[in-house]
Parts: structure tokens; sequence; C-alpha cells
């Protein structure tokens, strides 16, 4: 595979999508996936709880108010500071960081056992991530890219996949790894092939982690990711 080149982080010509990557997800390259209209959309339901506005006007975030839920949350990401949609309430605030690939990852080590996941794995991908909260997971949040695992005695231990696409760029998600296979360098493994999939579409990979999560950001780090922007992460749900 070619070697991926990428820009300097100063001068990317989707920043201003990646401040915004639900948003440019959702009514770009995954606009399958959404429901919504021209002020506000969300991912379907059965695949994500993501939901984002084209800006922060009145009628946007009244777009999304209509959005939420009677039962259930949404969550919100971006690097502009949020705006609550009217009739909504705060379940959880946090800070986040974006990162981007600087460097092809197409010589790190690959265990042999890495696999394709689908449909068939649905069930035990939702109940290693419901194990080890990689992040909101639901039945079908595996159809929103490739995903990639790992199984030893005849387990999924480990997976990582796809999950925001914006132009030109792949997000990689999902990396989680079950607690008895955890040591063996599994993560930093389909971390690595899953960003080598991306870079053979000719794009390039990004991801998110929680700023109090250093173990995760050393990692990704050391496999050539560096910050680019915080990210200001909330659940939100109807207001009682």
């Amino acid at each position: 595979m070619p070697q991926a080149s990428f820009p300097p982080l100063d001068a990317q010509p989707a920043a201003t999508l990646l401040d915004r990557p639900v948003w440019h997800s959702l009514t770009g390259p995954q606009q399958d996936l959404a429901l919504g209209d021209a002020l506000a959309r969300r991912y379907r339901p059965e695949i994500h709880l993501f939901a984002a506005t084209a800006d922060d006007r009145p009628e946007a975030l009244a777009a999304l108010a209509r959005l939420l839920p009677d039962q259930g949350s949404l969550y919100l990401l971006q690097a502009p500071p949020l705006c609550l949609p009217p009739g909504a309430r705060v379940l959880k605030e946090a800070l986040g960081v974006q990162m981007l690939a600087t460097r092809s990852l197409a010589d790190e080590p690959s265990h042999p056992a890495i696999q394709p996941l689908g449909d068939a794995d649905a069930a035990e991908m939702l109940a290693l991530a419901e194990l080890t909260q990689p992040g909101p997971f639901l039945a079908q949040t595996h159809r929103m890219g490739r995903f990639l695992g790992v199984r030893l005695q005849g387990r999924l231990a480990a997976m990582a996949g796809e999950r925001m696409h914006v132009a030109g760029h792949t997000e990689i998600s999902g990396v989680c790894t079950h607690p008895d296979f955890r040591g063996l360098g599994l993560a930093r493994q389909l971390s690595a092939a899953v960003a080598r999939q991306i870079e053979a579409r000719g794009e390039r990979p990004f991801l998110h982690a929680w700023r109090s999560n250093e173990a995760a950001i050393a990692l990704y780090e050391s496999l050539g990711f560096r910050w680019r922007a915080d990210v200001q992460v909330a659940v939100i749900e109807k207001a009682a």
C-alpha cells in the first residue's frame, strides 16, 4: 500500500468540517443514516445517539428539540461551544479531544488473527462494548463503517472500527479490549489496522478521546495522532 502523506495540522482544508463532525457526517457521507432536515439531524436510533445542528440559530436549535426522543437521550459533540435546544436538559457534560493522524501506519505490526466483523458478530460486539464502555455503542453501530476484531479462545477479545465520516476523513472508534485479554497490544494493533484501511481509501484517520483519558491519548500519540482541537460533549434529554 502506498505511504499516506498528510498535510500539517495547521493546513487542513477540512478544518471547519471537523469542528462539527457529526453535522458534516450526517449531511455528507452518512446522510443515508440520518433523520432530520436542513437545520438539525441525528443518526437513526438503532445506529447511534449523536445529533447536531447546522449552526446555533434559534430555528436550528428548535429543529434539534424536535428530534429529542420522549424517552432516552442524544449526544452532542463539536468544537464550538454548545447551545442547548429549547426544552432540553443536560445529563452529562465533558471535554474531549479530537486527534488527527500525522503519519502512515502501514508499517505498524498487525496481529495475525485480525478479521472483519459484521452483522453476524453484532451481538458479541454490543456485549463487548457494554462491558468495556468505549463510548455509545448500539445494536447497529457497526453499520457506520468497517469494524475489525480479534478472536482468542473462541471469544471476541477486542475490536475497533469506523464511526463518523467527514469528507476526506474517517473516525476510528469503538476501540475496546475484553479485560481477560488486556496487555497484549490488541487495541494498538486494531487501531493501526483500521487506520490502514482508511488510508487505503485515500482518507485521513481522526478520532476522539475523553480529555481525562490519559492512557488512550498516550496510545494514540504513540501511533502518530496529534491534538487538533478540544471538543465539547453533552448528553441531553427532554426536560421533565
